[in-house]
């Protein structure tokens, strides 16, 4: 008995230590895989596969971090890819998934440019009224997703997916047919509801810090207060949490509106900082949202890893015009993105076969 439980322990504790790197592993995979399609991309032979690895490896610092210009440009792709990556991993933690996060954070968009042409206004009122309007926004229409799958079991995917269109045609909708418009995009946002930038050349700018922030506010509020562990908790085993006493349905609900908080507030500052008003989206969603659930699976559903999650994938998109530039096709990026995403699920895939097993190990016992 003492040998089986010690044995137990071991298995345990190696896969604890495979889990911690499997987000590394799935980028090497992904990265050797892409090879490949570099290398044909190129007409390259066999023998010239490590020039195509040395080209793509190339393209994405030149993309990204060359200069300072670059550098700047690719930070403009992380950031909002922070906030929804810290939104998803908030509902994954507790067993959701928050496909929603994509409407949410073009209804902090859509505050975010009505509430800018407030005008007369100090920049100290008027950007935190920004935020505040993006976060109840991307929360009130997260609410709407909750609601429906505590109290009539409805699941989110299903109706977060639909809250996503509904999102994007109510947008256009207002941009379209109202004379609050100009040329098809709301006006531009009042100067005082503008968050600076870093460099005049560059739309990246300050809101990077709040997205930081934000990571470690909810990494704290997951890891150390009581509403973490009830979600944790949740998102583990909800009949277990159940019969301890947790409410299951409130925290599910708690866990898609903080999400969608964190989601709308990601869209009122990229409007705020980066596009400065909301232009009609007939060419589709803006994917920071969908992206977002890429982030954070790969970061583990963990907020803090959510940032360098956030860096990898921003740094491949903003690459992606060099590597045009290099001579390779710019779906490379998308080629990376699935792998370490098909990769990183597998591991849930994994974990559910595993869970399953151990239960039913317990049962025969």
């Amino acid at each position: 008995m003492g040998e089986k439980s010690i044995n137990e322990r071991s298995k345990i504790s190696l896969y604890s230590v495979l889990n911690a790197f499997f987000p590394f592993i799935a980028i090497i995979v992904a990265i050797i895989i892409s090879g490949f399609f570099v290398m044909w991309s190129k007409n390259y032979s066999i023998a010239k596969y490590f020039n195509a690895i040395q080209d793509l490896f190339v393209s994405i610092w030149q993309g990204s971090f060359q200069n300072q210009q670059v550098f700047f440009q690719m930070l403009e792709y992380v950031t909002p890819l922070i906030f929804t990556g810290v939104a998803n991993a908030i509902a994954f933690r507790t067993g959701l998934f928050n496909i929603g996060a994509e409407g949410q954070f073009m209804m902090g968009m859509l505050a975010a440019a009505l509430i800018g042409l407030l005008p007369g206004l100090s920049p100290f009122i008027h950007i935190p009224l920004i935020i505040i309007g993006g976060m109840l926004a991307g929360g009130g229409y997260a609410s709407i997703v909750g609601f429906l799958k505590a109290k009539r079991g409805i699941n989110e995917v299903i109706t977060s997916i639909m809250l996503n269109y509904i999102a994007l045609n109510f947008i256009n909708l207002i941009i379209m047919r109202t004379p609050l418009t100009v040329r098809d995009a709301t006006p531009q946002i009042m100067p005082s509801a503008m968050i600076p930038r870093f460099i005049s050349i560059s739309k990246a700018n300050y809101s990077i810090f709040i997205g930081i922030l934000v990571a470690f506010l909810i990494y704290y509020l997951l890891k150390h207060t009581t509403i973490g562990y009830e979600l944790r908790s949740v998102g583990s085993n909800p009949s277990a949490a159940e019969y301890g006493g947790i409410n299951v349905k409130r925290n599910m609900v708690l866990a898609i509106v903080l999400s969608g908080v964190i989601a709308g507030l990601g869209g009122a500052t990229h409007v705020s900082g980066n596009l400065l008003k909301v232009s009609n989206l007939i060419g589709g969603f803006p994917g920071f949202g969908l992206d977002g659930m890429a982030v954070a699976l790969l970061a583990k559903s963990n907020p803090l890893a959510c940032i360098l999650s956030a860096c990898l994938f921003g740094a491949l998109n903003a690459s992606s015009r060099m590597m045009q530039l290099n001579g390779i096709p710019k779906q490379i990026v998308a080629i990376i993105q699935a792998i370490i995403i098909l990769f990183v699920a597998s591991d849930y895939i994994i974990k559910y076969f595993e869970n399953r097993k151990r239960k039913k190990a317990i049962l025969h016992e």
